[in-house]
């Protein structure tokens, strides 16, 4: 059935009910990982599933699967979906976009009756965001066998609190051990996060991959000391060191154009009081590029950086990598059943790689995988003014159950 169409009316109101756990004022989300926000918004998506008639199970990282009967359940799911945390001032649709339009795209199916021959599932991942818990996509990293449960469980935010301590506080520490749920492939909607759809005046991006990402924690201890009487050459200065770094690490990424990127997006100074020179600093580095040995000359260049700056302001540094994903491309015949859904929807395409990290880049690893994009304005995300429109989130939506569709049409005939 190549008739079947999203209720854009339906999906937009989802997004909009879901935009009350965690709204902001300035009208974007902050909806933390394992945060009573999270919890409300998962009871949500529970409801609506189970509503569509739907079996929802949780496994032991929190990861919700739920899941509808196909008509043959000896085929593992196809799957859907994205996440449902956000960033401390986060937008309605990272994510969201990708776990609601999902359910909308299932509901549509529902409603009309339609039966695939396999199981389809739509899936919130956890803690893909990694803005309370680092690094990100922990809980689809255990899933995907990137990351060990002992490990992830045992990762603390800046106050100390564990993930697994918060994951059975609010509820959602399944049974199912993480990773024991095979899938036959996975689809995920999400919009764009960048500029060039919206630049192109495309409507739908094929993500054929997703770049390499290497994240670092850096602690710098020199000395505290009274900024009156301490002279400019006797100090042991730490965020002097850490701003000489920061600037250093834009040069790095700049050394690699057109893709390279590095950032420092969070910084802790200590004591932290006006006037004494600053002791301690910790703070995060993230590095991004498409091709492997790019992002390894990247950090040997941050490394070397690192003696050259801190040793002659007589500073110590402790530096641990914390995440290293490599560049990840996608199964051709999933990248083949989204191109062939917006063919068929009448979109307008491009086939471009995905700046940001997902978790159907880690799931990839385990899983045939393809990705969606639609635009969002002026390209921003991971801020409170993101946004995409009725009509962009509808398309994406739109795209996404065509492909599942197709994509289970043609499991169907390998799996005669």
């Amino acid at each position: 059935m190549r008739n079947l169409k999203i209720d854009a009316e339906r999906l937009w109101g989802d997004l909009m009910e879901t935009a009350a756990f965690g709204a902001t004022p300035k009208g974007g989300l902050a909806r933390l990982t394992l945060t009573d926000e999270d919890r409300k918004v998962r009871d949500w998506f529970r409801t609506q599933a189970e509503a569509l008639g739907c079996t929802v199970t949780v496994d032991d990282m929190g990861i919700m699967f739920a899941r509808r009967k196909g008509q043959r359940d000896d085929l593992a799911p196809i799957a859907m979906g994205s996440h449902l945390d956000t960033q401390p001032t986060g937008g309605r649709f990272d994510g969201v976009l990708g776990v609601l339009g999902a359910l909308e795209a299932l509901r549509t199916m529902v409603n009309a009756g339609y039966e695939t021959v396999a199981p389809i599932e739509v899936v919130n991942w956890t803690n893909e965001e990694g803005s309370r818990f680092a690094p990100a996509v922990i809980a689809s990293g255990v899933f995907s066998g990137v990351f060990t449960r002992d490990w992830a469980i045992a990762q603390k935010d800046r106050s100390g609190i564990a993930f697994g301590d918060e994951l059975k506080r609010i509820g959602y520490a399944g049974s199912e051990r993480c990773g024991a749920h095979p899938l036959s492939a996975y689809f995920e909607l999400h919009i764009e996060q960048g500029p060039i759809l919206e630049a192109e005046n495309t409507e739908i991006g094929i993500v054929t991959g997703v770049q390499g990402v290497r994240w670092y924690e850096v602690a710098l201890k020199g000395q505290e000391s009274h900024t009156g009487a301490t002279p400019m050459t006797m100090r042991k200065n730490a965020l002097l060191g850490a701003a000489r770094l920061v600037d250093r690490i834009e040069t790095i990424a700049r050394a690699h154009p057109p893709h390279a990127v590095g950032t420092v997006g969070l910084v802790e100074v200590k004591p932290n009081s006006r006037n004494v020179v600053p002791g301690e600093v910790f703070f995060t580095v993230d590095f991004r590029h498409p091709d492997a040995a790019v992002l390894a000359d990247m950090e040997a260049a941050f490394c070397h950086a690192l003696d050259e700056v801190c040793v002659p302001l007589g500073l110590s540094v402790a530096c641990e990598k914390i995440w290293d994903e490599a560049p990840v491309h996608f199964d051709k015949d999933c990248i083949a059943a989204v191109r062939a859904s917006a063919a068929t929807s009448g979109y307008s395409t491009r086939e471009m790689f995905s700046g940001a990290s997902h978790d159907a880049a880690v799931v990839a690893r385990v899983a045939p995988t393809a990705m969606i994009f639609v635009p969002c304005r002026d390209g921003i995300s991971h801020n409170e003014v993101e946004f995409s429109s009725k009509e962009q989130c509808a398309a994406g939506a739109q795209v996404l159950l065509q492909a599942v569709m197709d994509y289970d049409r043609r499991l169907a005939e390998q799996k005669r």
